[in-house]
C-alpha cells in the first residue's frame, strides 16, 4: 500500500504528514518507505493508542509501519527544508542531535533545500545532513529525499538541462549527487518532489487545461527507479504533491508491468489545508511571527497573507483557548489523529522550538476529545478552504 504525507505547523515550524491513499487504516504522517527488496506486498499495521495526557517522562514517541515497507517510521518526522537558509550547519545539527535523542528517527530533505530555493544555497542542507550523519549509526536512521520534478527556473540542479524531468536521466543525476552530498551509499526513501506532468500546485486550485504539456510516462519513472533500488542506491520510493490521479496511475503501472510500487505520499494537510494540498500552519499574530518565513521571505506564498487563512487561523485560536490548548497542541493532535496520517514531518529553527513541539505531540491527548473536534469541524464547515484567493 502507499502512505498519503501531509503538513501541520506552528510558528515557523512545518509539519508534513503521510498517509496512505487506499486504506485509512494504515496511513502514515509524513513519510517515506524504503524497502531494499522491491514489490513488498507486507501489510501495514495499526497504530497502537497510548494513555492520554501522561506525564512527558512517561511519554514515548509512537512507531507505525510505512505503507507496504519494513521500515518503522516514527510518528513524527524532522522537515530539514531551513538548514542552510534559517539555520547554520552548528544549528542544524543541535536539532538533528535533540530530535534523535527524543526518539524521532526519520528525516526528510530535498535536492531542491533549502528553501526558498535559490542557486547559491541549494545543497547546503543536505551537505549538513552528511556532516551529521558521519557520526550516526546509518541504520538506524531513516533518511528520504526528494528528486525535483518539472521545472524551467531550477535547471542549475543539473549539469547540463534547460529544464527538469522527472526521466531516467535527471532522476540517475540527483541520486547520485545527493547521495554524495549526504555521504551515504544508499537512501532509504526516494520521493517525487511534485510532478512530472502538469497539476495544479502551489496555491493554485483549478486546473488550466491550457497549460498541458507532454510528460514522462509512468511507466519510464518507475522504470529508473527500478535500476537504483536494483543496484543498492535506493530502498523504497513514493510521491509528494501528488494527486489521486497519479497516485492509481503508479499502482496501475507498477501492477501491471511488475515495477516498484510507491509506498508513500507526502501532500500537505493540516486544519488551514483540509481541502488541498499546501502547507502550513502558522500564526501571525505574535511576536515570535517576526521571525516566521512569510515574514523572512517578503511574497513568499502570499496566498496565506491574502486570503482568509488569518480570519481562519484566528477561529481555531480561539477553540484552542476554550478547551486550555495551545496553538502547537491543537495543530498538531489534529494531524497526529487522523488515521490516514503515519507520520508528521515537523520542521524546526531552533532546538527550543522543536521541544515543543515534540512535547505537544506526546503530551496532548489522544485523539483529541470529541467536544475539541466538534469546535474544530464547527470552523471548518466556514473556512473549507481558507488559504485559496
Amino acid at each position: 500500500m502507499a502512505s498519503l504525507c501531509s503538513f501541520a505547523s506552528s510558528s515557523s515550524s512545518c509539519c508534513h504528514k503521510l498517509s496512505h491513499p487506499l486504506k485509512p487504516s494504515s496511513l502514515l504522517n509524513h513519510s517515506i518507505t524504503l524497502p531494499r527488496i522491491r514489490n513488498r506486498t507486507k501489510k501495514s499495521t495499526s497504530v497502537i493508542v497510548r494513555p492520554l495526557f501522561c506525564a512527558l517522562n512517561d511519554v514515548a514517541l509512537q512507531y507505525r509501519k510505512l505503507g507496504d515497507s519494513d521500515l518503522n517510521v516514527s510518528e513524527i518526522t524532522i522537515g530539514t527544508m531551513t538548514f542552510g537558509e534559517q539555520n547554520t550547519e552548528k544549528e542544524a545539527h543541535d536539532i538533528l542531535n535533540y530530535a534523535f535523542h527524543r526518539g524521532i528517527n526519520a528525516l526528510d530533505t530535498s535536492e531542491a533545500y533549502p528553501i526558498p530555493m535559490k542557486k547559491e544555497t541549494q545543497g547546503k542542507t543536505d551537505i549538513y545532513i552528511g556532516s551529521w550523519l558521519k557520526s550516526q549509526p546509518r541504520d538506524k536512521i531513516i533518511l528520504a529525499t526528494k528528486v525535483c520534478g518539472y521545472s524551467e527556473r531550477s535547471s542549475y540542479l543539473r549539469d547540463n538541462a534547460k529544464v527538469l524531468r522527472v526521466d531516467a536521466a535527471n532522476i540517475r543525476e540527483s541520486v547520485e549527487k545527493s547521495l554524495k552530498r549526504l555521504g551515504t551509499d544508499y537512501i532509504d526513501l526516494l520521493q517525487i518532489h511534485w510532478p512530472d506532468r502538469y497539476v495544479s500546485l502551489f496555491g493554485e486550485f483549478f486546473y488550466d487545461p491550457s497549460k498541458w504539456r507532454p510528460s514522462v510516462s509512468f511507466v519510464e519513472q518507475l522504470q529508473a527507479f527500478l535500476e537504483l533500488i536494483n543496484e543498492g542506491k535506493v530502498r523504497y520510493i513514493g510521491v509528494s504533491n501528488e494527486t489521486s490521479y497519479g497516485v492509481m496511475e503508479f499502482i496501475h503501472a507498477s501492477k501491471v508491468q511488475g515495477l516498484p510500487k510507491i509506498v508513500s505520499i507526502q501532500n500537505s494537510y493540516s486544519l488551514l489545508v483540509r481541502c488541498h494540498f499546501e502547507r502550513k500552519y502558522l500564526d501571525m499574530n505574535s511576536e515570535a511571527a517576526k521571525r516566521g518565513r512569510l515574514n523572512l521571505f517578503p511574497g513568499y506564498m502570499e496566498r496565506y497573507n491574502k486570503s482568509v487563512a488569518r480570519e481562519a487561523t484566528k477561529k481555531y485560536l480561539e477553540v484552542a483557548k476554550k478547551h486550555g490548548l495551545t496553538p502547537v497542541q491543537i495543530a498538531l493532535g489534529f494531524a497526529r489523529d487522523r488515521p490516514f496520517v503515519t507520520s508528521s514531518i515537523i520542521g524546526a529553527t531552533s532546538v527550543e522550538q522543536l521541544k515543543k513541539d515534540i512535547d505537544a505531540f506526546t503530551t496532548t491527548e489522544r485523539p483529541l476529545p470529541a467536544d475539541v473536534m466538534a469546535d474544530i469541524e464547527d470552523v471548518f464547515k466556514r473556512y473549507k478552504d481558507p488559504t485559496i484567493l
